[in-house]
C-alpha cells in the first residue's frame, strides 16, 4: 500500500512538472482608465508632432515617427515613407489634432486603448517629383480615424500606436 501511494504521488509530481505555467496576465502600468487615456492621448499628440517634422528627403526625420509606433502601424509607416522618399515626394504643412476621445478598440485584457481621432489635414500638401499634387481632390480636410495603442516600454508615455483605421459615426469630425 505504501509503494502504491508513493507511486501515485510520484506520478502526480511528474505530471506537475510537465504542466505548462499559465500565461501571466498583463498588468497595467496605469493606475486608472483616465491615466491610461491621458498617456494614449499624449502618445498620439507626440506622434503628430513628429509627423509634422518629417522631411521626405531626409529619412532620419522618419525615426521620430517610428518611435511612437509598433506592429502594423510601424510596418506601414516604414513602407510608406520609404516609398515616398524613393519617389522624390515632398510634404508641407502641418496636421492639427482637433479631437481625441476614448473609443472602441480598448481591451482590458491586453491593456490596449482605442481613441477616436479627428485630424485637420487641410494645410497638408504632398507633391511628387514633378510637382504634381498627390492629394486626392475629394480628400476631406478633417480625417476621422480610430487609433489603437498598446503598452510600450520604448516610449516616454508607456504607450505606442499599433493600428490606424478609418472611422464612421460618433464623434463626428466637423
Amino acid at each position: 500500500m505504501t509503494a502504491a501511494a508513493l507511486s501515485g504521488l510520484l506520478a502526480l509530481a511528474l505530471a506537475g512538472c510537465t504542466t505548462p505555467e499559465p500565461e501571466p496576465t498583463p498588468t497595467s502600468a496605469f493606475s486608472s482608465e483616465d491615466e491610461a487615456f491621458a498617456a494614449a492621448e499624449e502618445t498620439y499628440r507626440a506622434y503628430v508632432d513628429a509627423l509634422n517634422q518629417v522631411d521626405l528627403s531626409d529619412p532620419e526625420t522618419f525615426e521620430a515617427v517610428y518611435s511612437w509606433t509598433t506592429g502594423e502601424a510601424n510596418a506601414e509607416a516604414r513602407k510608406t515613407f520609404a516609398q515616398m522618399h524613393a519617389d522624390g515626394w515632398t510634404v508641407s504643412g502641418i496636421s492639427v489634432v482637433n479631437l481625441v476621445e476614448p473609443s472602441s478598440g480598448s481591451d482590458a485584457e491586453s491593456n490596449a486603448i482605442g481613441l477616436a481621432i479627428c485630424l485637420d489635414v487641410a494645410d497638408v500638401t504632398l507633391v511628387d517629383a514633378e510637382g504634381s499634387s498627390m492629394v486626392s481632390a475629394d480628400r476631406p480636410d478633417l480625417q476621422s480615424m480610430l487609433i489603437r495603442l498598446e503598452p510600450s516600454t520604448a516610449t516616454s508615455t508607456g504607450m505606442a500606436i499599433n493600428q490606424f483605421s478609418g472611422r464612421d459615426g460618433e464623434p463626428r469630425c466637423e
